[in-house]
């Protein structure tokens, strides 16, 4: 079996790749560039689901089961911003620096007690010829947002975002200890139990 994670980035490509591996080793695990994959793919969605699905059903039109994922950050003193545009928040796609500045600048004037989040990820799989209906799963991650950098590792909004059980920013966790408990890891394991119930060999 061959699975293409739809999309090119690095480190969304490695937690996804933690979570689907040991489903079974031999499943082959692609990338976009991996199958020859030329261009964008257009996320026009209004809602992380359509964004997610619009990604899988990109490659499964190539023949291949397609997975995506469509995340961002949701601010409840923002009305859900940043929301589907978390990754280009600032104006330009990826420059998390910007993104996190604009955030905080947005919410400067936001007492402690409000300042909370959720990260959100859905995971989307779809299947060549439409030979299963496509699986759509939603998990997230509360936390609250810092008025400062804290951690250096991590990616996008990992800095801001504290998690009190752990006392850590998502950038202070080890991977290890994000994959217990992030967004992805939520909606991952919702769509690897679904996965087995259609593959039950694995």
């Amino acid at each position: 079996m061959k699975i293409v994670l739809a999309s090119r980035n690095a480190h969304k490509i490695k937690e996804l790749y933690a979570f689907i591996s040991p489903i079974d080793p031999s499943i082959e695990i692609l990338s976009l560039d991996d199958i020859g994959f030329v261009g964008d793919i257009e996320e026009d969605g209004s809602t992380f689901e359509e964004n997610a699905l619009i990604k899988a059903k990109a490659v499964a039109a190539m023949g291949y089961i397609g997975i995506a994922d469509d995340s961002g950050l949701a601010v409840d003193a923002l009305d859900g911003a940043p929301g589907v545009y978390s990754a280009r928040y600032s104006g330009e796609h990826g420059d998390d620096h910007k993104n996190n500045m604009l955030l905080l600048e947005n919410i400067k004037d936001v007492p402690d007690e409000r300042r909370t989040a959720q990260f959100v990820s859905v995971i989307a799989c779809a299947f060549p010829d439409d030979t299963h209906a496509p699986i759509i799963c939603r998990g997230e991650c509360p936390g609250t947002i810092l008025h400062a950098y804290r951690g250096n590792g991590g990616f996008g909004y990992d800095p801001l975002f504290y998690y009190a059980p752990f006392d850590k920013t998502y950038a202070e966790m080890t991977p290890e200890e994000k994959n217990q408990i992030s967004h992805r890891a939520n909606a991952m394991a919702k769509f690897i139990a679904v996965f087995k119930e259609i593959f039950p060999t694995l």
